[in-house]
């Protein structure tokens, strides 16, 4: 039995979307104002964190995260390697932007599941020991 209050759960439930788009906004903004992947990650990962508050289950795959966590590091570093090689001028106005937010989702989400695996890492294995 959960012994949260309700209206607690309720609010907060209200609260996800508004807290999703304001870290998706500050991720898709960052090449322009200050802001970016890692700011936008760690609102994103407050969404799961404060949902872990609410509801403490263990309901998270833990693997699924890592996993896309580990893809999406491989994507960061393989897409600027990629355009190095193929002698793509990313630096020609337009395609420099489209670059930039690219880079930042990527980097944003990457944030948002590192700090979660982290967050959950503590909560459900490191206070066994």
């Amino acid at each position: 039995m959960n012994n949260n209050s309700e209206i607690i759960a309720r609010i907060t439930g209200l609260l996800y979307p508004f807290i999703i788009i304001f870290g998706v906004y500050i991720i898709l903004n960052g090449h322009i104002t200050p802001g970016g992947g890692f700011q936008g990650g760690a609102v994103l990962a407050s969404v799961f964190i404060s949902r872990y508050l609410v509801y403490p289950f263990e309901d998270i795959k833990i693997k699924s995260l890592q996993l896309a966590e580990k893809l999406l590091f491989f994507s960061i570093i393989m897409i600027p390697i990629l355009f190095l090689f193929t002698g793509f001028n990313y630096s020609a106005g337009q395609a420099n932007s489209y670059y930039l937010i690219g880079m930042n989702l990527l980097i944003g989400f990457k944030v948002c599941f590192g700090l979660t695996i982290i967050f959950f890492r503590f909560v459900f294995y490191e206070g066994e020991k």
